[in-house]
């Protein structure tokens, strides 16, 4: 980006020139920190039990050398290399899969996550699981707007639902009778969390308490659960968002917890979530975050396979399902703009009650509640609402059966997908594995080793570019996917400026961005296939 080009981000900005983004409406309200009179506990142990630390570390991106207002007198856009990857880097995850005896044996060999804010705070959550009751590992994105609480609720419990759908009708009966006997409960996940997610404190009871109720509703079918593992996926998104819809209509007394519930259900969140078990690959998704396998050919090359369907108005089948379930004189008011009902970018999402209830249920549950200003909540029925609900969480689920040409899965919000394409991403994450291959090989010293000889090896390691590759992969994605040039180069000063953009003017030009890229274990899935 050019000095031109920065100085005229800058200028239009102070000069209310009107940009068009891709963005969704609700993703562009920031709220008030100055009306709000109630402050969230957020805790960093797991779901069960709760624990505690403050809101001022759920996501400690580095902000020093972020600008809050384009009106800034000493505004620039400068960064030294230094700060930008202390900025892109501040929210890297990476876990490497292992057994008891050091070995993988799991189909997943490790995954790589990372986080960059656009909206103040972030609203994009990542979650992150090994299924302990059950099999597979369970890796989910979810894209938050209207705030990030819809978000944040999903992130802790879906991936729970899931597990619980799963269960055998034995373990859940243990669970059950531990829980009754006051006894320690079963570990259902183990987590592989970054030290700074966080997690709602003072509501985790009430978490629990309604995951519970679920179980005891599974316990009390006529025979075995026995789900398939689409059923139990489509179940737990479906369960999940009528939980977050009937808590927020419970009387509640505490005033905090009831302001959390309120929050979650009037914000939204869209979900992809993956499980895998083996060679057995499941995608659930529910709006527009995405999920794309990348394929390593027999002749070489990489492609792109697509695991999801972006739930917007420029798919057909969501269009024709809209259709389908609305009388035929609303088909013109259902998408305006691209938007459903003119407000929102997904049609399909967590939360977002105004959007599914009746304008009597949500008149009766805001008149009943406290200062619903201050938590930036407000009555506003769209034109044209009649036959609600139109909006829904119910996933569509794809199974792919993994192969040994199967190398990663990336799963991102839609931040990063209108940045790059499907096969740029692959591209880059290929080109990546290759570049991080060539670190492997042991150099072979000769004897005696000179100085002479080491500059060369030196040499040869720098024209390779490794000093300054990124060893996350997901940070080289963002990297690339804020900072790409038209010839697909990173530009540093493209990068410096998109990164030093100013709180109000950051969101026109891109979206918050969490990318979390899977490995897969070619020899595990090779041997799959040679015992069976």
């Amino acid at each position: 980006m050019s000095r031109t080009v920065s100085s005229w981000i800058l200028s239009s900005a102070r000069n209310n020139i009107i940009l068009k983004g891709k963005g969704r409406l609700y993703s562009i309200c920031i709220p008030n920190r100055n009306k709000i009179r109630w402050k969230l506990v957020f805790s960093k142990t797991p779901l069960y039990p709760a624990g505690s630390c403050s809101i001022d570390n759920t996501f400690s991106l580095k902000k020093a050398f972020r600008h809050t207002s384009t009106e800034e007198e000493h505004f620039s856009f400068q960064l030294s290399p230094s700060q930008i990857n202390d900025i892109l880097r501040a929210g890297e995850l990476s876990h490497k899969i292992l057994d008891l005896n050091g070995r993988n044996a799991n189909s997943v060999l490790r995954f790589e996550s990372n986080q960059l804010a656009s909206n103040t705070p972030i609203e994009d959550r990542r979650s992150a699981a090994t299924c302990l009751q059950t099999r597979g590992m369970m890796f989910g994105v979810f894209d938050g707007h209207a705030g990030s609480a819809c978000a944040q609720a999903v992130s802790e419990r879906l991936l729970h639902y899931i597990a619980v759908s799963l269960m055998s009708r034995q373990t859940l009966e243990e669970i059950e009778l531990a829980v009754e006997c006051m006894k320690p409960v079963l570990p259902i996940l183990q987590w592989h969390k970054h030290p700074n997610d966080v997690e709602y404190r003072e509501i985790t009871s009430q978490y629990f308490e309604n995951l519970r109720v679920y179980w005891q509703h599974l316990l009390d079918l006529d025979s075995e659960p026995g789900f398939s593992l689409e059923e139990a996926m489509v179940c737990a998104f479906k369960r999940l968002d009528s939980d977050i819809s009937l808590e927020v209509q419970a009387p509640q007394e505490n005033e905090l917890v009831r302001n959390i519930a309120l929050q979650v259900a009037f914000s939204g969140a869209t979900a992809c979530v993956a499980h895998i078990d083996g060679v057995h690959l499941h995608v659930a998704n529910t709006g527009d975050c995405r999920a794309v396998l990348g394929v390593h050919e027999e002749d070489g090359t990489w492609s792109s396979l697509p695991l999801t369907r972006d739930h917007n108005a420029f798919d057909e089948f969501e269009i024709r399902r809209l259709k389908r379930e609305h009388p035929r004189s609303e088909e013109k008011t259902l998408l305006v703009n691209d938007r459903l009902l003119g407000i929102l970018m997904p049609s399909r999402a967590f939360g977002d009650v105004q959007l599914k209830w009746s304008k009597e249920l949500q008149h009766s549950v805001l008149e009943n509640s406290c200062d619903v200003e201050s938590l930036n909540i407000y009555q506003y029925v769209p034109p044209n609402y009649h036959t609600p609900p139109y909006l829904t969480a119910e996933p569509e689920v794809t199974y792919h059966k993994l192969r040994s040409k199967d190398k990663f899965l990336v799963i991102a919000s839609d931040g990063l997908w209108e940045m790059l394409s499907n096969e740029k991403v692959v591209k880059l994450v290929a080109e990546h594995l290759t570049e991080l291959n060539m670190q492997k090989p042991q150099l072979a010293f000769e004897k005696p080793v000179n100085l002479g000889y080491m500059h060369s090896l030196l040499l040869q390691r720098k024209n390779r570019g490794i000093a300054s590759l990124d060893q996350n992969i997901a940070t080289h994605l963002i990297r690339h996917a804020i900072g790409s040039n038209e010839y697909g180069e990173v530009d540093h000063e493209k990068l410096a400026a998109m990164l030093t953009l100013p709180e109000d003017l950051a969101r026109m030009y891109r979206d918050d961005i969490t990318v979390t890229v899977v490995y897969f274990n070619s020899e595990t899935i090779e041997n799959h296939y040679r015992d069976n």
